[in-house]
């Protein structure tokens, strides 16, 4: 149960940060900065959760 959570947690942080990357696109080149760096740590969030829902 405990690693469902984790995925789920994962999961909402993985969503927050596309957002964050996608809203940040139409702010120039510093933008596009901060959409990388959030569009790479959605990745990152995004294995995490995966891994909370492998058994």
């Amino acid at each position: 149960m405990q690693r469902r959570a984790l995925g789920v947690l994962f999961t909402v942080l993985m969503a927050a940060f596309l957002i964050v990357a996608v809203a940040a696109t139409g702010h120039g080149t510093r933008g596009w900065i901060v959409a990388v760096a959030a569009a790479a740590i959605a990745v990152w969030f995004g294995s995490l959760a995966l891994w909370g829902f492998r058994r």
